[in-house]
């Protein structure tokens, strides 16, 4: 920096006005001149030619340049920061990324307003037989014997999962199975094939003839264990009526019935008294939960893993199409059922088919099912579009499993005299409650999901049971049993707090198809249950955390898509007139949501007009953060347009959300027409046209592209989140340098935004480097700093401030990180031997 350029200041335009804007092709490479006349004179020399004025005269107008200054550095502040405090940092950031991650739980390539509910249950197409309610219900296998058949398929096709042999060694040796998974992992099936295996082998060593009755028999739940005890003859005063030798007994419990107590360690043990008499073995299957653990954790329990997925699949298709060989009678059966069975599994890995399916992992009922629709188009008997939908009922089939009748036994009043109580509704709805919090909080932290559930529960228990205080225990939960029963996963992550990352555990659905199959099943097929979830939903507005209010906001966007009338009457306009500004940010995440879709695109776009035209302060307020979405308007002028009326209104009452939100409209594809109309806006006859023009000018400056910026996939600014929004742009769209500094230069040098405009300008220049000395925004302030240093004045204006940072008491600038910048100002061509000779 040369000495000649030392300088105690800048001059400045006439008090309360917009300086004159440099020419659209000022600060290029040119340097061509800039529109209007300047005063270049230092603040010293105007003093001195202005010394005979009257000394009230300008005391008066200082002040009212001070008050200006003032009300101009209010319009800046943010406007969310009302949240927090006066100027602590607000969460844009992390609610932003927040955002971002839960439209991809739902940006899966189906509209949610046309979410596929067709069910087919069962169908002949050709000689494939579809099966689409492959989970049969408890009642229509409740007791007796399995048939051979169905033994024979078993051995045929089940693929035995992880741990196979441990269980079935721990089945010889102890008579006794405790089998624990979740409902729907093939469990059962599972079950079934370890008595058939350990039967078989018991009748082999003993050299008995093949029973006349068959081997393996379901046991009736109702009597429990010691029913089937007594059966055995194993009870006091019990006979001997069923027990015999080489026999399998398959029982299932639910634990979650009244009046069903899981079985005691003395109970067990009596059973396997009994069976060990009998020469028999018995499985008891019971689901992962609470109730269940003290079972799995004695002698006699053991988990059961899921069957791999692609495992499963292959078994599954190799059937369906050997089957169609043999039928077909070919004469190269082998080579063609291999041949199908390549075509069938490239088939499943097609992207399409795969989004369609929405799951990562396949149960053996979906795996059947799966495989019937693979076999049945390549068949030629089921079409494409039939295979796409076939694959998307699956989501909507487990969806309904999980919500059918969970509440169907509590609404049953007890009989008169009974001594079975009903279960407690809030262990009752806890696991629902998990399903609904894990589809709306998916990819927040396990403890912030697990909180959201017992806020719902506690909603569902009261909306079910009004007259009694729901209670539940505060040592029962069990993270892994909610996990399995959920078919969530949980994984190592971070999430942001107090605007720094920490180690998190998140947690997500195994499957992008889930979530919405779960919101549209209790939205659409539970009417009851919308108004606990709406409660539920306003509270989670209120939570601080932005992984949980912005996550909840999308989910109910797709909620409100389902039925708008609805959604708008009990969450949209209720939270868009509320006091606090996170719950109209919620409720303008929500409507932009719903604009999301095509079918509520043109809904949404009026509301938001009628909104910022006729609407109340919050209404307009709301609509202004609608805007910035870049989706409540039909354009980008129009969204514009829209923002101008709101910031100007009323004194310019909203002017700070109002900008907040061209600068997001700012970050999207259209960022040229912003700049224009910023242009026009500090070119407007009007004061207040003026003040959104510089005070958005001054906020892109300063907000970081985290703030303002959802990271579309693909997006340059993807990597820069920590960089000013200004030199993001400048370094990766350069088109935009030249209308960028234009805009700056006007607020540096206009007298209401000149002092904050100065504070931005020292934000950018010290952006250049990191704490740790490594480059940061340097190739933005490469790109920006000649244009806005074209002029000789604009460099006395840089050296002066540049000096100012490097003599900071608190904070100094580095001098060759000055020195750096200084020559990124002063482009090559216009440097001269004196400057070099000063440094």
């Amino acid at each position: 920096m040369p000495d000649e350029y030392q300088a105690d200041g800048f001059p400045e335009p006439a008090p309360g006005s917009a300086a004159v804007g440099r020419s659209p092709e000022a600060g290029n490479a040119d340097n061509q001149a800039r529109g209007g006349e300047r005063d270049d004179r230092a603040p010293g020399e105007v003093g001195a030619a202005d010394g005979d004025g009257d000394a009230a005269r300008d005391e008066a107008a200082e002040k009212e340049r001070e008050r200006a200054a003032e009300r101009f550095r209010e319009h800046i502040r943010d406007p969310l920061a009302e949240e927090q405090s006066e100027d602590g940092p607000t969460d844009l950031a992390a609610a932003s990324r927040a955002r971002r991650s839960t439209r991809m739980l739902f940006d899966t390539g189906r509209d949610l307003n046309s979410f596929d509910r067709s069910y087919i249950r069962s169908a002949h197409i050709g000689d494939i037989h579809l099966r689409m309610d492959a989970r049969q219900s408890a009642a229509g296998m409740r007791s007796g014997p399995v048939p051979d058949e169905e033994l024979r398929r078993l051995r045929r096709v089940h693929v035995e999962p992880e741990g196979y042999l441990a269980l079935r060694n721990a089945l010889r040796a102890r008579r006794l199975l405790v089998l624990g998974a979740a409902p729907g992992t093939g469990r059962t099936s599972t079950a079934l094939a370890l008595l058939d295996e350990v039967t078989a082998l018991a009748a082999g060593c003993a050299d008995a003839e093949p029973p006349a009755r068959p081997r393996v028999l379901r046991v009736d739940p109702d009597g429990g264990v010691r029913g089937l005890t007594a059966s055995l003859g194993g009870a006091p005063g019990g006979e001997d009526t069923e027990g015999r030798p080489a026999t399998g007994y398959l029982l299932e419990l639910a634990l979650t019935q009244p009046g069903s107590p899981p079985p005691d360690v003395m109970d067990l043990d009596a059973l396997a008294s009994a069976l060990d008499g009998c020469q028999a073995f018995a499985v008891i299957v019971v689901p992962v939960g609470s109730a269940a653990n003290p079972l799995l954790a004695g002698r006699y329990g053991m988990l059961c893993r899921p069957v791999p997925t692609q495992e499963l699949l292959t078994t599954r298709l190799r059937e369906r199409l050997e089957d169609h060989v043999a039928e077909a009678d070919a004469p190269d059966d082998g080579h063609r059922a291999a041949d199908l069975l390549s075509q069938a599994e490239e088939l499943a890995g097609r992207e399409d088919v795969r989004d369609a399916v929405g799951l990562k992992d396949l149960r053996p009922a979906e795996a059947e099912l799966l495989a019937s629709l693979l076999a049945g188009h390549l068949l030629e008997d089921v079409s494409y579009e039939e295979l796409l939908a076939g694959c998307r009922s699956l989501a909507a089939a487990q969806a309904q499993e999980w919500f059918a009748g969970v509440d169907r036994m509590p609404a049953v009043p007890p009989a008169e005299g009974s001594a079975v109580a009903r279960p407690g509704t809030a262990a009752l709805f806890h696991p629902v409650a998990f399903r609904i919090a894990l589809a709306v909080l998916g990819g927040a932290s396990h403890s912030a999901v697990a909180a959201a559930a017992h806020l719902l529960t506690w909603e569902l228990s009261v909306q079910s049971d009004p007259d009694s205080t729901p209670a539940r225990p505060l040592f029962c939960d069990d993270p892994e049993s909610d996990v399995a029963l959920s078919r969530g996963e949980l994984v190592d992550g971070r999430v942001e707090v107090a605007g720094t990352e920490v180690d998190a555990q998140l947690i997500w659905y195994r499957g992008s198809a889930l979530p919405a199959a779960v919101l549209s099943e209790i939205w659409d097929r539970h009417f009851p249950v919308r108004a606990p979830v709406v409660r539920w939903l306003r509270l989670l507005a209120d939570d601080p955390r932005p992984q949980v209010w912005m996550r909840a906001a999308v989910a109910a966007g797709e909620l409100c898509v389902r039925d708008f009338d609805h959604g708008y009457a009990e969450l949209i306009r209720p939270l868009a007139e509320a006091a606090t500004a996170r719950r109209r940010i919620f409720a303008a995440t929500t409507i932009d949501q719903a604009a999301g879709h095509a079918s509520h695109r043109k809904a949404v776009q009026h509301l938001v007009d009628e909104w910022s035209r006729r609407g109340t302060k919050s209404l307009r307020w709301t609509a202004a953060m609608a805007l910035g979405y870049g989706n409540a308007a039909a354009t980008t002028d129009d969204s514009l347009d829209a923002l101008a009326r709101i910031g100007v209104r009323d004194d310019e009452e909203q002017l700070a959300v109002a900008s907040l939100n061209v600068v997001r409209l700012l970050a999207l594809r259209d960022s040229a027409t912003v700049l224009r109309r910023l242009a026009g806006w500090t070119h407007h006859p009007r004061e207040a046209y003026q003040d959104i023009g510089l005070v958005t000018t001054v906020r892109f400056a300063v907000s970081r592209v985290a703030e303002v910026v959802d990271d579309e996939p693909g997006s340059p600014l993807g990597d820069r989140g920590d960089w000013p929004l200004a030199l993001a742009l400048a370094a990766t769209r350069p088109e935009l340098v030249g209308p960028m500094a234009d805009l700056l230069w006007t607020a540096l040098n206009t007298p209401r935004s000149q002092e904050v405009a100065m504070d931005a300008l020292e934000t950018l220049l010290r952006s250049a480097e990191r704490g740790d000395g490594t480059e940061w925004t340097r190739p933005g302030l490469a790109a920006l700093l000649p244009a806005l240093t074209a002029e000789e004045h604009d460099r006395r204006r840089l050296d002066w401030l540049l000096r100012r940072l490097m003599n900071d008491p608190e904070n100094p600038l580095p001098d060759a990180q000055a020195r750096s910048l200084w020559w990124l100002a002063v482009p090559l061509r216009d440097r001269t031997g004196k400057e070099e000779r000063h440094g």
